[in-house]
């Protein structure tokens, strides 16, 4: 009999996950980022984020949160204060999931999960920018309630790349 029970939880990340975070980030990157960032650049970005770097993330003054599914970890998500000068609020960095593990539920998991974190520490909100192009992106931070309040131009590997930046109050 094929068991239907999965067993998903958000954590906060350990030295342990850089390689498989490495892996994580590596291939929802290419996956994501493949035709939008120009290759030989997407591909130094990835090179990049290596296990040493996530081993050095780990420490970083911003939050690291894993999502492990089944004790696997199969995705992340970066969070602190927003970057944005005079801003009270929180901001989402980064939020990525394995390719095989997308369009599940994973990802609002794991939204909400960190979401909560910043909220416990008191921001007035939260914001986080996706580039434009990011289609699945900019739906998923819509349906999670969040509204466009700017557009900015990025240059990435020699292109210019429009974000959008989203905001909850």
């Amino acid at each position: 009999m094929l068991s239907s029970t999965v067993n998903a939880r958000v954590r906060k990340g350990r030295i342990s996950d850089a390689e498989v975070l490495a892996q994580v980030f590596s291939d929802a990157w290419r996956q994501t980022y493949r035709g939008i960032i120009p290759g030989t650049h997407l591909e130094l970005m990835i090179d990049h984020r290596d296990t040493a770097w996530w081993r050095r993330a780990v420490h970083a003054r911003h939050g690291l949160a894993t999502l492990e599914v089944n004790d696997t970890v199969v995705g992340y998500a970066t969070f602190g204060a927003s970057r944005m000068r005079g801003c009270k609020r929180g901001e989402l960095f980064e939020l990525y999931i394995l390719p095989s593990h997308q369009g599940l539920g994973f990802g609002e998991y794991l939204f909400e999960s960190c979401r909560h974190r910043l909220d416990k520490r008191n921001y007035r909100g939260l914001v986080t920018w996706a580039l434009t192009a990011n289609q699945r992106a900019t739906d998923f931070y819509w349906r999670r309630g969040g509204r466009p309040f700017a557009e900015v131009r990025d240059s990435v590997g020699g292109q210019r790349l429009q974000k959008i930046g989203f905001s909850w109050t």
